[in-house]
């Protein structure tokens, strides 16, 4: 069973910067994908970034060039540095991950909020 663990959520004016963190409970080595989601209150959760074993990433066109996806295996932790937010990006973030081996499956963290405020 993997933990993921998000942070770094918060109330931000528009315009404004947040760091999410997403810290596993193992290795990243053994999750080969690794992804940040969102949902909005009535809407349904979509897929903002994500980045592989190799570190390639992919991103939503409604957040390219504003946020950056990036990893630390020393630390286990995935990043979403978000920048020139608007109140449109407010949501829960959800960290995601694909556990391989044997005993392989998709992880879903607690969720963070994210607020930007007008």
């Amino acid at each position: 069973q993997v933990q993921l663990v998000e942070s770094g959520g918060g109330l931000v004016q528009a315009g404004g910067s947040l760091r999410l963190s997403c810290a596993a409970s193992e290795s990243l080595f053994s999750l080969p994908a690794m992804r940040w989601y969102r949902q909005a209150p009535g809407k349904q959760r979509e897929l903002v970034a994500g980045i592989g074993s190799g570190g390639n990433t992919n991103y939503a066109d409604f957040v390219k060039g504003r946020f950056t996806i990036h990893k630390d295996n020393a630390k286990n932790t995935v990043y979403l540095q978000m920048n020139s937010l608007r109140p449109e990006d407010t949501a829960v973030y959800y960290c995601w991950a694909l556990r391989s081996g044997f005993s392989g499956g998709i992880y879903w963290g607690q969720g963070t909020q994210v607020t930007v405020s007008s």
